[in-house]
C-alpha cells in the first residue's frame, strides 16, 4: 500500500500504481477496491462495502451535509491480451509514462478522485459532502454492478446533486470532451426458420436466407433519424450472418443474423424492437428475435451543473470542453436516474489496447481539476 498521509495521498500516482497491481478482469477484485477502501478510510469516508451477486461494489461518503457531489467509477478491467512492452499489472512508469490495464480506463481516474479530494481538504476548501461509487461491473454484464448500487442509494437516501463519471472522455487532450449523455443500445438476435432441400430442387425447400436477407436490407436501408444538436444520426449495424452450412449445394433449414442499434433520444427500445417485428412479419414470417437492451439514451440538462463543470474544466485547461453525447455507453445511463450526471477522465487514445496508459503529467492534472471541480461545486 502507498502512504496514506493526507500529504502522500495529494499525488495520484501511488495509488494509481498500487490498483493497476491488482489484476482486477472482470469479474475478479483481486484486492482493488480493498485498496481503495483503505486509502479512503485515511481520508475519514464512511465505507459501504455492497457485494450483489459475485460483485464487489463500493460505496464511501465524507460529510454528511450538501450539497453533495459524488466520483463514480469501476475497479474492473478487461483483459490484457499478449504482447505488452511491461506487465499490465505492473503499474510501471517510464519516461513519465504510467503503463497498465486500466491505466485510462480507469483505474487512474479513481486515484485522481482521491487525491482531488485530499488536495480540496489538505487546502480546507472542502465543504458540504462527497462520495464515491465503485464497482467492479462495468466491463462486465453490468447486472449486479451500478445498477443496484443506485437502488441502494436511493432506498437509504444518498442522492447527490451531481455525479461525475470519470470515464476517458478526452480523444486527444485534457479538456477536450464533457460527456452529457449517451445513445441507447439494442441488440438482436433473429432466426429465419425454412424447409431443408437440394438446390437443384428449390420448389421442394423453403430458403431461409432469401426471407433473411430480405429482412435485413429492409432494416439497413432505412433511415432511422438525422440526428439533432446533441445526438448523431441513429444507427442499425448487422455484426453477424450465419447458416451453419458447409454445402454448397443444401438450402439449410434455418438461417440467423444478429444486430446492434445505437440510437438517439428520437427512439425506445420498445419502438425499435416494434418496427423490427413489423418488418420481420413483412419479410420473414415464422421469424423468432431474442432482443436484449443494453441502456436506454439519455441526456443531462446542459445548463446548471454541466455548464458550471464546463466553465471549471475551461479554466483549469484553457479551453472550454464541448459537450458530446458519441461512442459506446457507460454506467452512467443508471445514475442519470438517480441524480445530473456528466463524465470527465483521462485521454482515452489506449483503452483497452496493449501497453494502455497515461502520462503522469496528465494524471497529476486531472486531479488537480477534480479538487478545483470539489471546490466550486462545494462554495
Amino acid at each position: 500500500m502507498p502512504d496514506l498521509s493526507l500529504q502522500a495521498l495529494t499525488d495520484p500516482l501511488p495509488l494509481a500504481q498500487a490498483l493497476l497491481r491488482c489484476a482486477s478482469v472482470t469479474p475478479a477484485d483481486a484486492g482493488a477496491q480493498d485498496v481503495l477502501a483503505e486509502a479512503l478510510s485515511a481520508l475519514g469516508f464512511t465505507i459501504n462495502r455492497l457485494p450483489f451477486g459475485e460483485t464487489p461494489n463500493l460505496y464511501a461518503r465524507l460529510g454528511t451535509e450538501g450539497p453533495h457531489f459524488c466520483f463514480a467509477g469501476h475497479t474492473d478491467v478487461v483483459p490484457p491480451g499478449e504482447g505488452w512492452t511491461f506487465d499490465p499489472f505492473g503499474g510501471v512508469v517510464a519516461d513519465g509514462i504510467l503503463y497498465g490495464r486500466g491505466a485510462c480506463d480507469m483505474k487512474a481516474a479513481i486515484a485522481a478522485f482521491v487525491a482531488g479530494v485530499a488536495q480540496a481538504k489538505d487546502a480546507g476548501k472542502l465543504r458540504g459532502s462527497v462520495s464515491l461509487l465503485i464497482t467492479g461491473d462495468e466491463e462486465g454484464p453490468a447486472r449486479d454492478g451500478t445498477v443496484r448500487v443506485v437502488d441502494w442509494m436511493r432506498a437509504q437516501g444518498e442522492v447527490p446533486d451531481f455525479c461525475l463519471v470519470g470515464e476517458p472522455t478526452n480523444p486527444e487532450a485534457l479538456g477536450d470532451i464533457i460527456k452529457i449523455g449517451r445513445r441507447g443500445s439494442l441488440s438482436a438476435a433473429i432466426a429465419v426458420p425454412g424447409v431443408q432441400g437440394h438446390a437443384a430442387y428449390p420448389h421442394l425447400a423453403d430458403n431461409p436466407i432469401h426471407k433473411l436477407l430480405a429482412l435485413l436490407q429492409a432494416l439497413v436501408t432505412h433511415r432511422l433519424d438525422e440526428g439533432n444538436r446533441w445526438f448523431q444520426p441513429s444507427s442499425l449495424q448487422v455484426t453477424s450472418v450465419d447458416v451453419g452450412n458447409p454445402a454448397t449445394n443444401v438450402i439449410p433449414a434455418r438461417a440467423t443474423a444478429k444486430l446492434n442499434i445505437r440510437y438517439n433520444d428520437a427512439h425506445s427500445a420498445a419502438s425499435l424492437e416494434a418496427w423490427i417485428m413489423a418488418e420481420a412479419e413483412r419479410h420473414a414470417p415464422g421469424a423468432t428475435i431474442a432482443f436484449h437492451r443494453t441502456g436506454e439514451s439519455f441526456l443531462t440538462d446542459p445548463g446548471g451543473e454541466v455548464e458550471k463543470l464546463a466553465e471549471v474544466l475551461g479554466e483549469v485547461f484553457g479551453r472550454t470542453p464541448k459537450l458530446d453525447t458519441g461512442g459506446g455507453t457507460s454506467d452512467a445511463r443508471f445514475i442519470t436516474h438517480l441524480c445530473p450526471v456528466a463524465e470527465f477522465g483521462l485521454v482515452g487514445q489506449s483503452m483497452h489496447k496493449l501497453d494502455e496508459q497515461t502520462t503522469v503529467a496528465d494524471l497529476r492534472a486531472l486531479a488537480g481539476a477534480y479538487a478545483t471541480v470539489l471546490e466550486r461545486f462545494s462554495a
